[in-house]
């Protein structure tokens, strides 16, 4: 942020916000350095209090998408024995439960998937809010400090 005092004297202020941009303040009042720096501090504190605080990254989406995967499949697997009881009485305990475990496994590949598409998603939308929220606060500082006086342009 550049803040312009006369045309040839300009001092550069390190501005506390998530964005980037670079922009120009010019005192349009005859406001004195220590009344701009009491402005700048007293609209970037405004406008960081006017939005919400960002939300930590989303992790162990496959994870959490394999053991519900793992769950169903083994839930799904036994429902099935109940439902063809004359045939499942029948086979080996050890081939029961290898048919169980497949099932599980196969499950809980199809879970990391949709669990890691899910995380995936969580974090667009995260970064999309991000984006919104860098937007709001240069937006917010931007009209407090034409309220009291400063032309800001990018």
């Amino acid at each position: 942020m550049k803040i312009v005092f006369a045309p040839c004297i300009t001092l550069i202020l390190c501005a506390v916000s998530s964005s980037a941009a670079a922009e120009t303040i010019t005192p349009l009042k005859g406001q004195t350095q220590a009344i701009i720096q009491q402005d700048v501090s007293a609209c970037q504190s405004q406008a960081g209090s006017t939005t919400s605080s960002s939300t930590t990254p989303q992790s162990g989406g496959r994870v959490r998408g394999a053991a519900t995967g793992a769950v169903a499949g083994a839930a799904v697997a036994g429902a099935r024995g109940r439902q063809h009881d004359e045939f499942y009485d029948r086979v080996d305990d050890d081939v029961k439960q290898q048919y169980r475990q497949n099932q599980a496994k196969d499950a809980a590949v199809a879970g990391a998937v949709v669990g890691g598409s899910r995380q995936r998603q969580d974090r667009r939308q995260d970064r999309r809010s991000a984006e919104q929220n860098t937007t709001a606060v240069s937006s917010a500082y931007s009209s407090c400090m034409q309220q009291r006086g400063y032309q800001v342009t990018p």
